[in-house]
C-alpha cells in the first residue's frame, strides 16, 4: 500500500508537466534541444539605442525653460530667506511676520511649481518610454517570425551570449530611427 502511494507520488508531477507541455503544444522534454530560445535586454535597450537618446534630448529641451524657472525661483526663495534670517533681529515684529508670510507664500509656490514640473515630466517620459517599448516589441516579434524563435524572453537569471538578439534590436531600431 505504502509503495503504491508513492510510486502515485512521484508519477503524478510527471504526468502534470507532460500535460502542460502538450497542452503548450512544445514538444516533450527529449525535444527540448531543438527549442529556439532568444533573450532580449530592455534595459539595454533603453539605455543604448539611438532611439532613447533622442527621447532623453526631446525632453531635456521641452522641460529646460520650465526646470530654469524653477531654479531661478529656488534662488530667489534663499536669497530672500537669508536676508530674513540676516535683517530679522533688526525687523519690527509687523514686519518680520509679514517677511516670514511672504517666504511661507514664496516657498508653498515653488513646492507646487516643482511638484507639477516633477509630474509633468514623470508623464512625458512614461509616453516616450512606451513608445519605444512598443516599436521594440514589433521589432522583437519581427525577428523572432523571420528567425523562427520559439520563445523571446526579457527577463532572465542568466542568458548565453548565444541566445542574447539584443544587438540585432539595437540596430534594427536605430536603423529606423535614423531614417
Amino acid at each position: 500500500m505504502r509503495r503504491t502511494l508513492r510510486l502515485r507520488r512521484s508519477l503524478v508531477p510527471g504526468l502534470v508537466a507532460a500535460s502542460v507541455v502538450a497542452s503548450m503544444g512544445l514538444a516533450p522534454l527529449a525535444r527540448a534541444d531543438e527549442l529556439k530560445i532568444g533573450f532580449v535586454s530592455t534595459e539595454r535597450i533603453m539605455r543604448e539605442s539611438v532611439a532613447a537618446k533622442a527621447a532623453e534630448v526631446r525632453l531635456t529641451q521641452e522641460f529646460a525653460k520650465r526646470d530654469k524657472e524653477l531654479q531661478e525661483l529656488g534662488a530667489k526663495l534663499k536669497a530672500t530667506s537669508d536676508k530674513l534670517d540676516k535683517d530679522g533681529p533688526v525687523l519690527s515684529e509687523a514686519d518680520r511676520a509679514r517677511q516670514q508670510r511672504e517666504l511661507q507664500e514664496m516657498d508653498r509656490e515653488f513646492q507646487r511649481r516643482r511638484r507639477e514640473f516633477q509630474e509633468d515630466l514623470n508623464q512625458r517620459k512614461n509616453e516616450e518610454l512606451q513608445s519605444l517599448l512598443e516599436r521594440a516589441q514589433r521589432i522583437v516579434r519581427q525577428l523572432a517570425e523571420q528567425e523562427k524563435y520559439d520563445v523571446i524572453l526579457q527577463d532572465a537569471v542568466y542568458v548565453g551570449p548565444r541566445a542574447d538578439v539584443t544587438d540585432k534590436v539595437l540596430k534594427t531600431l536605430d536603423a529606423q530611427t535614423q531614417k
